[in-house]
């Protein structure tokens, strides 16, 4: 399951996810971030020890060290990753600027959903319908 790279699973069929992952992958450092669809008809959750419905609620990323995080703190370990992006994790650590991105996401997450999708048809994915 670790392969020691950063293991990032995103939305594939989000427009929205899909250009930032596309960002993150054009970014100096990327080659140590493993970037995972979960809409992937080869996708496995429980292969991966991922609830398969939080993980579509959810970002996920498991770290390095095999620490999972989940939601900003998953942003978070995207940006220490990335060169580029360090400040913005030192100060999406700290209380206040967390407590605030944690807000923006959860309405985030909540709304993503029903944003438009790559794909009317999710039938290749069996979990596009859990994260409503």
């Amino acid at each position: 399951m670790n392969n020691k790279k950063v293991q990032v699973y995103y939305d594939g069929l989000c427009h929205l996810c899909s250009r930032e992952i596309d960002h993150y992958k054009s970014q100096r450092g990327s080659e140590a971030i493993q970037f995972l669809d979960i809409t992937a008809p080869t996708f496995d959750a429980a292969k991966e020890g991922l609830d398969p419905k939080r993980v579509h609620r959810e970002m996920h990323v498991r770290k390095a060290n095999g620490e999972l995080a989940i939601g900003v703190d998953a942003f978070i370990a995207i940006w220490a990753t990335l060169p580029k992006y360090h400040f913005a994790a030192r100060l999406g650590k700290r209380a206040l600027p967390h407590a605030v991105l944690t807000a923006g996401y959860h309405v985030f997450a909540k709304v993503r959903p029903y944003l438009p999708r790559k794909k009317a048809d999710c039938s290749a994915s069996p979990y596009c319908e859990v994260a409503k």
